[in-house]
């Protein structure tokens, strides 16, 4: 029996207990940076493997490593994340989450014990392949400024660097069964804005003695949007949306002030840095123009997300080989973000999409909704596939 084989089969052995890992991290959801009993039941997994973890890192994050023959030869990393969401839980299902409020509503309970899986396998095939695989559990993804920029803080990429890094998301727009690849640029950087406007408050009967905010926050929320649509390329993807507005008036009160948020989002660091800059300086001056103020605060979050395109052609093709051409899609590039996009700013990475919907199943629900759910016939080859892609990275 081949290798690829192997670990086909080592894929199908271990899947019901990648279910059941997958369920009890459902079941046991954790927020960002408070994932210690997912950090403790990780650990004890992979100990029950053979595998020693690191942990700590990142405050809740773990680093394993298989080492296979001749270890020092190259080093390929793969990572999930173990963070869940503010979200309650609606679905009726045995494994749903026992802490109210708290759900893994976008699959990191997936990606975590899939990783789980795959080092299962690595570790029964580590005398069939030469250099090491290090596993990187890292916490928060979910929340800014993103666990991954921790893990890379605390040397998660280093000692030696990876010569390329490896990672995953659930997509429920795909069968399970099938995985999509893009090569290049492939999810956004996201930035919060918060616009706080302030002018002069008073009754509604007698404007000419107020200084409007709502009006000039109106003026401002149009305004930015020529940013996008005269700076901006029509070729780079890019949007900015305000989707939270508040102001303490009534039918017969001006307020003194109105309090804006919203996301910008772009695919290209450059264009994100001067756009941030317009922002703040077209709101300022508005306000300013029209006799108020405004105080600008941008929370930067995760940069734009490149694939390189010679690693993903490459895991591409050994998503190919190991689950046939017609299971391998071209997918296109996201306006959302995740902090994935770290890593690839310093290491040669991919990241590519699961399939994970059953329409026949009723298991077709979006990411970060109270009903998201997966087929879990995707546990059977997620495992594997990733251990046969680090594998193939490695023998090069």
């Amino acid at each position: 029996m081949n290798l690829l084989e192997k670990i086909k089969d080592f894929s199908q052995k271990y899947s019901e207990e990648v279910v059941s890992m997958r369920r009890h991290l459902h079941a046991n959801p954790e927020l960002s940076y408070e994932e210690y009993n997912t950090a403790r039941y990780v650990a004890e997994r992979l100990r029950s493997f053979g595998i020693e973890p690191k942990e700590g890192v990142a405050t809740t994050g773990l680093i394993a490593e298989i080492k296979g023959k001749n270890p020092d030869k190259k080093m390929v990393a793969l990572r999930a994340d173990m963070d869940a969401l503010p979200i309650t839980e609606m679905s009726d299902v045995p494994y749903k989450s026992k802490n109210p409020g708290v759900m893994h509503a976008c699959g990191h309970d997936v990606h975590t014990s899939s990783l789980l899986g795959t080092a299962r396998i690595l570790q029964e095939v580590r005398d069939q392949f030469e250099g090491t695989v290090r596993l990187l559990f890292q916490p928060g993804e979910e929340k800014n400024p993103g666990g991954a920029s921790y893990m890379i803080r605390d040397g998660a990429l280093e000692n030696p660097r990876p010569v390329g890094i490896i990672g995953q998301h659930v997509y429920p727009l795909l069968d399970a069964g099938k995985v999509g690849f893009r090569e290049g640029m492939f999810m956004a950087s996201a930035d919060e804005i918060y616009l706080r406007v302030i002018g002069k408050g008073g009754h509604g009967a007698w404007p000419e003695l107020t200084i409007d905010p709502v009006v000039i926050a109106s003026h401002i929320i149009v305004a930015l949007q020529q940013i996008i649509s005269r700076n901006a390329s029509p070729k780079q993807p890019t949007v900015l949306t305000f989707e939270k507005v508040v102001e303490n008036g009534a039918t017969n009160v001006i307020p003194d002030e109105v309090n804006i948020a919203g996301t910008f989002r772009a695919m290209n660091e450059t264009w994100r840095n001067d756009a941030l800059e317009r922002i703040q300086k077209m709101a300022e001056s508005i306000a300013t123009g029209m006799g108020g103020r405004c105080e600008v605060t941008i929370s930067r979050g995760y940069p734009y997300l490149e694939n390189n395109p010679e690693l993903t052609r490459r895991m591409r093709e050994a998503a190919v080989a190991y689950l046939g051409p017609e299971n391998v899609v071209d997918i296109e590039y996201s306006l959302g973000a995740e902090d994935f996009a770290y890593y690839s700013q310093v290491v040669p990475a991919t990241f590519y999409r699961l399939g994970t919907r059953n329409k026949e199943k009723g298991i077709t629900a979006y990411v970060h909704t109270p009903n998201f759910d997966i087929d879990e016939d995707a546990l059977k080859i997620s495992p594997g596939l990733m251990a046969w892609m680090a594998i193939q990275e490695l023998s090069l």
